[in-house]
This record gives structure tokens, sequence and C-alpha cells, in this order.
């Protein structure tokens, strides 16, 4: 196969993505534009549409390559992005190289990533065995209709891979000093305590539910869920508003109301949290709803990590940070199918204004994600898999 390998370097690759906006839930164009990338590379691609308005529709894109007998790796990530806000040097969707760095909306989160990865399989389109790529366009919103739907249309077709990356911006201060092989799962949580209105001069003909807000917050902050594990730091429990809505200063209200947010590591599930919290919330009259947004998950150490803390270290001379830190990511959803670990760029300028990264990080990650390539390759050879 013969290819433009101009039209294939990682820079070129991402200035392409950030020109098409994306805002989240993506359709359309930004998945032309990686599609065209794609189908030179002997991808087979399907896209479709998943969920209606509000939350969609999302599109979402599965491309597989398959080059013989062999281990199948897949590369995740996402093409929507946040809106961009106002004050830009430059226009947040008209990629612009100024001095050492890309600029542009998406250029770290994570654009950038997937353009590396698409560079690194026009470079190692020898190695055997299966490449896809699981892409959505709704991570950055509500990430009902992406990775889930992706899954659903996965296991329809009866694709499993064996490993998988996602490319999230994992680094820190330099490309390679940090991995992910876990996250906390995420619950939020919204209170209502029912009272009855009244005249604040004639309590005993009102029932105000303030107080009993008060306590039930007061026993939820005195909660310590735990104290970390080997991998993970300890779950916390935020408070995140608070809500009454009176105007008057003579008026016991009927309702007052909190949201709390808990972030947890896997000595819990979303499940156990809420009938903790329920517990608490039902002692003192009031009700309790919930969204639980994803469970813990952890890719203990082992060959996976460690094919790819090597490779960084190949290409960097760093020994990157194994952790489980930050927020939540769709690697929650995708550790259900097999081992994930996440792997990207630096994430210093993810969702700001002028979000940049370094031309010479897009090469490296080129780079690395090559040499994963190969190596899941090799390894996969060796074991006869």
């Amino acid at each position: 196969m013969t290819l433009n390998s101009a039209a294939y370097e990682p820079l070129a690759l991402a200035e392409r993505l950030v020109a098409c906006p994306s805002v989240t839930p993506a359709t359309g164009a930004v998945f032309d534009c990686l599609e065209a990338m794609l189908a030179p590379l002997g991808f087979s691609i399907d896209r479709f549409l998943s969920g209606e308005a509000p939350d969609g529709p999302v599109e979402n894109l599965l491309a597989v390559r398959e080059n013989g007998p062999g281990s199948h790796f897949a590369f995740a990530g996402h093409l929507d992005v946040v809106p961009p806000g106002d004050g830009w040097a430059s226009g947040p969707f008209q990629p612009e190289v100024r001095g050492d760095l890309l600029y542009g909306r998406g250029a770290v989160d994570m654009k950038g990533s997937i353009a590396c990865f698409v560079a690194a399989v026009a470079r190692r389109l020898d190695v055997p065995g299966t490449i896809s790529l699981i892409i959505t366009g709704d991570e950055e919103g509500p990430a009902v209709h992406g990775t889930l739907a992706l899954m659903e249309r996965m296991a329809a077709k009866g694709v499993k891979p064996d490993l998988c990356l996602v490319g999230e911006p994992t680094s820190v201060n330099r490309l390679g000093d940090m991995m992910k092989i876990g996250r906390r799962g995420s619950v939020n949580m919204w209170i209502t305590v029912e009272g009855a209105q009244g005249h604040v001069a004639y309590p005993h003909l009102a029932d105000n539910p303030i107080p009993r807000l008060v306590r039930i917050l007061s026993a939820i902050e005195a909660v310590e869920l735990d104290k970390g594990t080997d991998w993970f730091q300890p779950s916390n429990i935020e408070i995140t508003d608070i809500g009454v809505g009176n105007p008057a200063t003579n008026v016991i209200p009927a309702k007052a109301s909190a949201r709390i947010s808990i972030r947890f590591n896997d000595r819990h599930s979303g499940a156990s949290l809420v009938e903790r919290m329920s517990a608490i919330v039902e002692a003192e009259g009031g009700m309790l709803e919930a969204k639980i947004s994803g469970e813990p998950f952890l890719t203990p150490p082992g060959a996976f990590s460690g094919l790819i803390r090597d490779a960084i270290h190949a290409a960097t001379g760093i020994e990157p940070e194994l952790s489980t830190t930050g927020g939540t990511s769709d690697a929650r959803f995708l550790s259900r199918l097999c081992p994930v670990v996440e792997f990207g760029l630096c994430n210093a300028t993810m969702h700001k204004l002028d979000e940049a990264v370094a031309v010479a990080d897009l090469a490296t990650l080129t780079e690395i994600y090559a040499e994963i390539l190969m190596r899941v390759a090799q390894t996969s050879s060796a074991t006869g898999s």
C-alpha cells in the first residue's frame, strides 16, 4: 500500500481534526474527516447515530483493520469537545501553530491523541493481528449514547478487543510522566426534605425542613468511607449544592434540598453508596434520588501496563507513574470488555482558553503508539495468540 507520508504526519492530521467544529454531542464533518484518514489504511468503518434530543443524536465510529492472526488491540477516544468559550487569541476551530505549539479546541483533549494513533498505524501497517478504533462523539456530555452504544454495536458484530488503550490526556508536566491504570467511580445524589410552609412567628403551625436537612448533611459529612487502597486515594463525599429558594424573611419554607457527589474507589459500588446515604436521609424523613455515572475499575499492574510503560520509556527515557487519580473517562465502560490503560498528551490546557499541544509531543506520542502496536504484536506472536 502506498501512502502520502506527509499527509499522515501527526501535526497534519491533528490540524485537520481540530478544524472541524465538534462541540458535544458531535456528528458529521469531524467523523467524515476521520473516516477519510482511516479508509486508505485498510479499515472497515461503521458509523451510526444514537439517541435523540436533548442528549443526542450522537455519532459513533467503529473502525476495524484485520491483518491475519494475532491479538486484537483497540484504541478508544472521542471527537467531541467542550464549548470553546470567548477570548481565544485565534479561532478555536482554526488550528494555528505559533512557536512550538498547535492551538485549537481539542488539540489536547483529544483530537491530538487520535491523530497520533492514526499516524502510528500508518507507520505499522505490517503489524499482524486486528486493530480497531472505538470513537464516540459523546464523552464530554452525558456519555449516554456514546461508548455504551458502541459496545452494544460491537457485541452485535462479534467485535471484542483483547487490550484497549484510551488516549485521554494523562501526562501532567511532561509527556510520559503518568498513565492511568484505573479510575474511581462517580455517583451524584439529590436530597429533598419536605416540610410545611408557615409564618416564622408561629413555628408550631409549620414544619421547617431546614434543620432536618442540616442534620442529614452533618451526618453525611461525618462519614469516612475508607482510607484509600494500594492503588486508589480515599473515597470522598462532597456537598455540591444547597437550595431553599425562599425570598421572604418571615416565611418558613416548605422544602429544602441539597446535592452531594461521591467519588469512590473499588471498596464500594455505586449501589452500596446509594443504599448507605439513603438510610441517613430517610432517618430524617427525606428523599434521595441518585445517578451512578460509573463504577471504579482497576487494571492491576502486569504485562499490559508494563508493555506501555516500556514503550514510553523507550521513547522518552521517563518511567511513568501508574495512577488512578482524576475524573471519570470512557475507560469505565470499556474495562468491562478487556484490560484498559489510559495514556496520552499533557493535560495542562485541556478545557481551557487557547488549548494547545506541543508539536514535538505529537511526534513523540506517535512514536510511543507505534512502539505499543509493535510490542503488542510481538507479545501475541510469542504467546501464540
